[in-house]
Formats: C-alpha cells, sequence, structure tokens
C-alpha cells in the first residue's frame, strides 16, 4: 500500500483502493494498460503521451479542451490503434474505464490563468473533483501535477489585507486540488500520486505564453531586446521537459503517494538566463531592464532529496544543453532560419 507523506508525516491508509477492472487480473491473457492524459495536448502533456506510446503495452487515451493546447502537439499519434484523442473540458465529468490518470488539465502560464481565473479556479477545483470521482468508480491510480507555487512567496512581511494577488486562481486552486487528493485517498482509499513540478521548458512550449524562456527564445529570434523584470535577481530552477516526464512515470509507478518535488535544483537569475540565451541564440541581442510584474516569485528552487531517493529520479539535461533545442522547434514554427 502507498505511503502517505502528507504534512510530512509517513503513515499509510487503512482503507483499501477501490478494485481495477477485472481484466487486470486476467490468468490467460494481459490486457492493456488504459491510461487517460486529461491536458494531454498541451506543453508537457504531449511529451508524455510520446513517452507512454512508446510502450506496446500502453493505451493511451488524451482529454483537453484546447483552450492552451493545440491537436498539432499530437498529430503523429492521431489514427494509431492505441490512441484516442476526445475533446473535453475536465470541468464536466468524463466516463471511460482506464486505469491510470495523470491529471495534468489546467492553464500553467500567468497569461492564460489571469485572463480566464474562473475558469482556472474550476478547472483544479471542479476538474480534480470529476478525475477523482472517475478513479473512484474505476479504482484507477491518479497522479495530479500540482505546482511549486503552493508553497507561496512571502514578498511582504507581515502581510497586509492586499496580500493576495492575481496569480492566486491557480495557487490556491492546486492547494484545494491537493486536498481534495489526499481526502479521496483518506475517505476512498483512492491511490494518490501528487507531484509538485518547477519550472519546465523545451519544445512544444506556447511561443507567445509569457514564461520567461520563451520569452527570451522568441524576442533573440525576432531579434528583439531581451525583456528582463527589475531587479533581475530574482531566481528560477529550469527542468527540461524529458526529464520532467521520465519523473511524472517514475512516480506514477512507484509505490509514494507524494507530494514530491519534480525539478531541476540548478538555479539561475533572470539575468544570468538572458545572458546565456544571448550568447547561445544572438549574441548581438540587447537586455532590457522592464518593471517587474505583481506576485511574480523572487527564488524558485526545488530540493529533491526525496525525489532521488524513492524514485531514483534526477535531472539530466543541462540548460545549455535544452535550450538549443527549445531554439529549433521554435525556429521551424515561426519559420525563422538559422544564419
Amino acid at each position: 500500500m502507498a505511503t502517505d507523506s502528507s504534512n510530512g508525516e509517513q503513515k499509510t491508509t487503512s482503507k483499501p483502493p477501490p478494485l481495477p477492472s477485472p481484466l487486470r487480473f486476467s490468468k490467460f491473457y494481459q490486457s492493456n494498460m488504459r491510461i487517460l492524459v486529461t491536458g494531454g495536448a498541451g506543453f508537457i502533456g504531449s511529451h508524455l503521451v510520446d513517452k507512454l506510446m512508446e510502450n506496446e503495452k500502453n493505451e493511451v487515451i488524451v482529454a483537453d479542451n484546447y483552450f492552451t493546447g493545440s491537436k498539432d502537439n499530437l498529430r503523429k499519434w492521431i489514427g494509431h490503434p492505441r490512441f484516442e484523442l476526445i475533446r473535453h473540458d475536465v470541468t464536466q465529468p468524463l466516463l471511460v474505464e482506464v486505469d491510470q490518470i495523470y491529471h495534468l488539465a489546467c492553464p500553467a502560464s500567468p497569461i492564460f490563468y489571469k485572463y480566464n481565473p474562473v475558469k482556472t479556479i474550476k478547472t483544479n477545483v471542479i476538474g480534480t473533483l470529476n478525475m477523482l470521482g472517475l478513479a473512484k468508480r474505476v479504482g484507477a491510480r491518479i497522479l495530479l501535477t500540482s505546482t511549486s507555487e503552493v508553497y507561496g512567496d512571502p514578498l511582504i512581511h507581515p502581510q497586509p489585507e492586499t496580500y493576495w494577488g492575481v496569480r492566486s486562481c491557480y495557487d490556491e486552486g492546486k492547494r484545494v486540488a491537493e486536498t481534495l487528493m489526499f481526502d479521496y485517498h483518506r475517505q476512498h482509499g483512492i491511490e494518490i500520486r501528487i507531484a509538485r513540478i518547477f519550472n519546465t521548458y523545451g519544445p512544444r512550449m506556447n511561443i507567445d505564453d509569457g514564461r520567461v524562456v520563451s520569452n527570451f527564445i522568441a524576442q533573440a529570434l525576432r531579434g528583439e531586446p531581451l525583456t528582463v523584470q527589475k531587479p533581475g535577481t530574482q531566481t528560477r530552477s529550469f527542468c527540461y521537459v524529458s526529464d520532467m516526464v521520465d519523473g511524472l512515470i517514475r512516480l506514477m509507478e512507484g509505490e509514494h503517494t507524494g507530494p514530491i518535488n519534480i525539478g531541476n535544483p540548478g538555479e539561475f537569475t533572470m539575468v544570468e538566463l538572458a545572458e546565456t540565451v544571448k550568447e547561445l541564440i544572438k549574441p548581438d541581442v540587447e537586455i532590457n531592464m522592464v518593471e517587474n510584474t505583481p506576485d511574480d516569485p523572487r527564488q524558485r528552487k526545488p530540493d529533491i532529496t526525496k525525489a532521488k531517493e524513492l524514485l531514483g529520479w534526477e535531472p539530466k539535461v543541462k540548460l545549455r544543453d535544452g535550450l538549443p533545442l527549445m531554439e529549433e522547434d521554435f525556429r521551424l514554427r515561426l519559420g525563422i532560419s538559422k544564419e
């Protein structure tokens, strides 16, 4: 039975999980593993689908409403006999027979979740409730991609009444989603896995999604100045998407509920990132300092001790190796040839 490490305590659930499909216990014929990926047309989701489809014993169903995802990310699998794509919003119930659920559906870029904050929190809360209800009904194991944002960032001390800002629809939504996961685990015995994912980058990111790596690369390719938000000393840690997918699969297949941080502990200031992009992509581009946006966290760096110890996972791709792969993808989509 999975180890429950909620609130830092080691406990095990006393309620047995719901039984999965009888097909899992067939004596004479081992059926394929049926896997649902919500948000599977998105950036991380589509890379996860690619990896899952490499296993010939996996059948993958993607549910996505294309709010931020794109069918183009999955074009190589459309028509494949082990792949199915459903246009579906997870705020509505979904009735499918599956063995595992990777619940990734949610806008993850500030541009999108600030554009529709109500939809964002509904996806996190109602969408997670619907997926947990599905997991309970069919006896599926469910993995939630939560976020480093749940750790917060006390920019102001002491905190005034105006402290919470426009990012709350995402941060609080993920906190509620985690709470729901553990409540269903304790009350109904659902097999859960929770990944707290940190900044991830790689091919298929939305080019204009407002996140710093895609911003810098797109600006460099267009010959525009790289805009670094003041003071430029704020830090982020960047995990290449293939490493992230490997961590998620290891968590799903392992015996630990989490939450477990999945991210790259290599920490870079925004100025350092801009200088690296400039060096690798367009050495003559300018770097401009601009005003910061509200709620911008000062630091983000994962402690991946648990991921190393419990999952045997740590990132392999260095930032300087991952950025050129992302540049190549952006060039292809923007129609910009290499000089």
